[in-house]
């Protein structure tokens, strides 16, 4: 009796889908020193920081700005229900403290614009994982109802919490 041996075939007549990347991503890497003229976030080391420039260095706008001026958000967080109406400031307080901590560690997670009082707002922010996040932090601390969805063919994240 011989043993059998399975052989992996690998097929080169099938289309392997594309992986979703994001349209703000920068698709090469850029040199060292690069500093983005509308944040003066500097790239260094494969990747954007605030940091000072060490000399002359090449600018290049930053994925974050990029989206701002395109007035193109990655995350749009809704916020609403009786419970924001009275408790409002708080809330808002508690998105401010989480949106400048995320900025201090990352330079491309940023706040876009903030619209709407009384009964909601909305949040825009540069990247999905600041939406969820503040999100998450005001589901964390409050209660209440929280969805996230992601697009499935963009780089987008819609957040919304109510109670």
């Amino acid at each position: 009796m011989g043993t059998t041996t399975r052989r992996s075939i690998h097929r080169r007549d099938r289309l392997v889908p594309e992986r979703d990347r994001d349209a703000y991503a920068i698709p090469e890497k850029l040199p060292e020193n690069t500093v983005c003229p509308g944040c003066g976030a500097l790239y260094e080391r494969g990747r954007w920081q605030w940091a000072t420039a060490k000399g002359e260095g090449a600018n290049h706008l930053c994925p974050a700005c990029h989206r701002i001026r395109d007035h193109q958000p990655a995350g749009v967080v809704t916020l609403g229900g009786p419970f924001f109406v009275h408790h409002g400031q708080e809330i808002v307080g508690l998105l401010t403290q989480e949106a400048e901590r995320e900025e201090r560690e990352h330079p491309l997670h940023r706040v876009m614009g903030v619209e709407g009082e009384g009964e909601g707002m909305v949040v825009q922010t540069t990247d999905v994982h600041l939406g969820r996040r503040l999100g998450e932090a005001i589901h964390h601390a409050y209660g209440g109802d929280l969805s996230i969805q992601y697009a499935d063919d963009e780089q987008l994240v819609r957040v919304h919490w109510r109670r």
